[in-house]
């Protein structure tokens, strides 16, 4: 039980975090409050870059998250860890040999550090009609849905949030289907390259 609570605050303060810094998700988690389901959760999961991915992982692990997958790309690679009714977790980084020099990853972790989500996804019903709604209260999504209608997974980035004149984090939203609750790398990848400036 100790556990739990202490893996709660620490997410807790984390999307607190996010939230402050992340005008897309601040709107949406305004918008759930005024209903009464708040944004917590909605959060189908959450992700940290870093410079290595397994030093970083450690306090969640410790927190009662367990490593699930590794997924491979081009230039960088991510590691997936649960936890029964917590969000997943995904910690990406670049390679560290000579695959990663192309990576956007490790210039990010250098501006902004591993202590903060670079995206949250949030899980909706009906990924055009989310985006429908939210482009109407003004927010700007970067690039188009990644994934098939009517596939396990569809997702979108909102435009990044601007920090010093570099891309900071991301809202993402998620539809899925069929109980499909993992990771598809190359709608991973087009995302990634989607918030690129």
């Amino acid at each position: 039980m100790e556990q739990s609570t202490e893996l709660d605050a620490v997410l807790a303060r984390m999307t607190a975090d996010f939230l402050a810094h992340n005008s897309a998700a601040e709107l949406l988690r305004q918008a759930l409050d005024e209903i009464g389901i708040g944004f917590v959760p909605v959060m189908d999961h959450v992700t940290i870059r870093t410079t290595d991915i397994d030093r970083r992982a450690e306090e969640f692990v410790g927190l009662g998250y367990g490593y699930d997958e590794t997924i491979r790309y081009e230039d960088w690679y991510a590691k997936v860890y649960r936890k029964v009714g917590y969000p997943a977790l995904f910690v990406d980084q670049a390679y560290p040999d000579d695959r990663g020099k192309t990576s956007i990853i490790p210039r990010w972790v250098e501006k902004f550090g591993d202590r903060v989500w670079h995206h949250v996804a949030v899980r909706v019903e009906d990924i055009e009609h989310a985006i429908l709604k939210l482009k109407a209260r003004g927010v700007v999504f970067s690039g188009e849905i990644v994934g098939a209608p009517g596939g396990p997974l569809r997702q979108i980035f909102t435009a990044p949030e601007m920090v010093d004149g570099q891309p900071f984090s991301v809202l993402e939203l998620a539809e899925r289907h069929q109980g499909y609750q993992g990771f598809l790398p190359p709608q991973a990848d087009s995302l990634m390259r989607s918030t690129v400036r």
